[in-house]
């Protein structure tokens, strides 16, 4: 068997679509699952619309959520030669022909037919004119087949029929010289070697368009596979007022790149029961043969579950590397700076239970930075009163005794202190944690100590008695 080559081929008209994004994660799954090669191929010929932003969008999203190509990206604007070459053959070999009906024309006649519910495709007119030195203004047609029929062995809808009555003559050039897209994916999955083409079941229909060219040009003809629509929770396609759909907007909510991959994986592919992979199991366990023909519904709070799972599971280091961005955007960056990997991944460690998101992480950890607390009011006002203030002291007194901090010998200290003055945990507890951190909830407070270190949990509860103290 020839080796597998697949691709992604996006139009940079806007951000990287999620659904993109999944067609290029299957597609991806595919080649590093049988060896194969991966191509990333940017369609840009529509000028009006593709921009040179939207490929670096496409570039970055790719690039986070870890989706590495073998060969590209390819831009069809640098391959317009390719294109007008292969369109002559045709017109040579008696395969396409000159077309030069206006476009006002063509719009009066589709109204026309609409009117009277035909179909709106060309009627031939220039078929048989035979135009061989054509204006500068003329379009160079395909003439599709007349008979018979068109069977598609789909990757995954199985088989599907398409009658050669509903084609008609597509432009493959354009006045302007420009290729159209069914036939400028033709030439481009030729030559480029593509042995299965999987994209979104919206392309179905040029799939029959686009065949007869593979044969006309005397090219093999690939396997396709038509991967359903994600639908948002009212089963109408995925868009805006669903929330989020370009990939990196979730990249800046702070959703890990691996669980966006493990969710979006499993719109429309499952392996059992199992719903947490990691990316070499994906690469082992993906096949055609499990990815669902019905459409996908789109579930954020299952993508939240999910990227909670994978801050939870990943190594520390990773997930403080990607908490970085969000620390100094929210005011961190000397902090950051100044603060060790390891004090960092320590400080995941301690919320990691807590935080679905990175940007719930940051708000988490933000008052382990700098070396006091900010109080917030309501705590303060509740717990850092007078009548604790001695007890405080003494606490203060103890741990200032200890020339090093131990997780055991201070958490001791602190049980034996409580046992001797007759009063429940939580009665010190709390005073000491918005002490420590500012507020009334936070991780165990004696892992709070253990990333702050010794001297800031002496400075923070000095702090604390001295507000106490003052009322």
């Amino acid at each position: 068997m020839s080796q597998v080559r697949v691709r992604f081929a996006p139009s940079p008209t806007g951000f990287l679509h999620i659904g993109g994004v999944r067609t290029a994660l299957f597609n991806w799954l595919s080649a590093r699952r049988q060896r194969g090669v991966f191509i990333l191929r940017i369609e840009d010929t529509d000028q009006s619309r593709s921009t040179d932003e939207s490929i670096q969008a496409i570039i970055d999203g790719m690039k986070w959520v870890g989706l590495d190509w073998d060969e590209g990206p390819f831009r069809q604007t640098e391959r317009m030669d390719l294109y007008r070459s292969h369109a002559m053959k045709l017109f040579e070999a008696g395969h396409a022909y000159w077309c030069v009906c206006k476009a006002e024309e063509l719009e009066a006649r589709r109204k026309e037919a609409e009117a009277k519910g035909l179909s709106p495709r060309y009627d031939g007119r220039c078929h048989n004119l035979g135009i061989v030195d054509p204006p500068k203004d003329a379009a160079l047609r395909f003439k599709a087949p007349l008979e018979g029929q068109i069977v598609i062995d789909d990757l995954i809808k199985g088989k599907i029929v398409f009658d050669n009555t509903v084609l008609d003559d597509l432009i493959i050039l354009r006045s302007n010289g420009y290729p159209t897209y069914n036939f400028s994916v033709v030439v481009d999955d030729a030559l480029m070697g593509i042995t299965h083409v999987v994209r979104g079941d919206d392309h179905l229909t040029n799939t029959p368009r686009q065949i007869p060219i593979f044969v006309a040009l005397g090219f093999p003809v690939p396997r396709f596979g038509h991967l359903p629509m994600i639908l948002g929770a009212d089963k109408t396609r995925l868009s805006k007022r669903h929330g989020a759909t370009s990939i990196m907007a979730y990249k800046d909510m702070g959703y890990l790149p691996d669980a966006m991959v493990n969710y979006l994986v499993r719109l429309g592919w499952s392996h059992g029961d199992q719903e947490l992979f990691t990316r070499q199991e994906l690469i082992e366990k993906f096949s055609w043969d499990h990815v669902q023909k019905s459409a996908a519904i789109f579930n954020p709070d299952k993508l939240l579950w999910i990227n909670a799972e994978y801050i939870k599971v990943s190594p520390p280091r990773q997930v403080a590397q990607a908490l970085v961005p969000f620390l100094e955007q929210a005011g961190l960056r000397e902090e950051v700076e100044a603060a060790s990997a390891e004090w960092l991944a320590q400080l995941v460690v301690l919320v990691k239970e807590r935080a679905k998101t990175l940007v719930e992480m940051v708000d988490w950890v933000k008052p382990y930075f700098g070396q006091e607390a900010q109080f917030e009011a309501e705590a303060a006002k509740k717990f850092l009163t007078p009548t604790i203030a001695p007890l405080l002291d003494k606490l203060l007194t103890r741990f200032e005794a200890f020339p090093s901090f131990s997780k055991q010998v201070w958490e001791e200290s602190f049980k034996k202190l409580v046992e001797e003055e007759g009063i429940k945990m939580g009665a010190l507890a709390q005073p000491v944690r918005v002490a420590l951190t500012g507020r009334t909830a936070s991780p165990g407070l004696f892992e709070v100590m253990e990333v702050l270190g010794r001297d800031r949990t002496l400075i923070r509860l000095r702090k604390g008695l001295e507000h106490a103290s003052t009322g």
